[in-house]
Formats: structure tokens, C-alpha cells, sequence
């Protein structure tokens, strides 16, 4: 799994337009929690998303808390630590938090 550093605030312009092309999911994790960390361990050991398939982008919210909250207000969902969003033709199509992260979800709730 190859996590794509997210860090500026342009990238989430970018990312909305490449998820009309593929499902980009948008990790939130807060270093300092090991729930946070095991969400993030189980992403990584499940996962079954090729590069075309999906595009995996990591955000350190503990670094760009910020950026979080903008990513949490332009797709219009709760903030929460971990969480996930999948973003689909520009849009959050689910999200998840906590041990509810899971590849298995993902996988339930992607377009066919």
C-alpha cells in the first residue's frame, strides 16, 4: 500500500477530480492514538486495491488538523479521529471512524 501524502489544501481540489476517474479514500490519523494506529495497521494488512483500482491518501491531522477540518467541511461529514472518507466522482460516498474502518466495508460500498 502506497499512501499519498496529504498535506496541502490544493490537493483536495486534485483529489476530488482524480476520484472521476477512481475511488481515492482519504485516511484521517491522529499519531497519538492507538486506536487511530490499529485502524490504520488493519487498512494496511487488508488491503487488496490495486493503484488503478484505488488511490490511498494519508493525512496526519495531529500536522495539518487544519486540513482536516476543510476536508471535513467541503465533504460535509462529522469530523472524527481515525476516520475514513471514500470519495466518488467528487463525492463522499461513506465514511467511517474508529474500529468501524474496515477494507471489507469498503469493498461492500464501492460502486460497482
Amino acid at each position: 500500500m502506497n499512501w499519498i501524502p496529504l498535506t496541502k489544501e490544493e490537493q483536495i481540489a486534485e483529489l476530488m477530480e482524480q476520484s472521476k476517474q477512481i475511488p481515492c479514500l482519504v485516511f484521517k490519523h491522529s499519531t497519538r492514538c492507538s486506536i487511530s494506529s490499529i485502524a490504520k495497521h488493519r487498512l494496511e494488512d487488508d488491503w487488496s486495491f490495486s493503484p488503478e483500482e484505488m488511490a490511498p491518501y494519508y493525512l496526519d491531522l495531529i500536522s495539518y488538523r487544519t486540513l482536516s477540518f476543510k476536508i471535513a467541511e467541503d465533504f460535509q461529514v462529522h469530523h472524527e479521529s481515525p476516520q475514513v472518507l471514500l470519495i466518488v466522482d467528487g463525492e463522499c460516498v461513506y465514511d467511517a471512524s474508529h474500529l468501524d474502518i474496515s477494507v471489507a466495508e469498503l469493498k461492500e460500498v464501492l460502486p460497482a
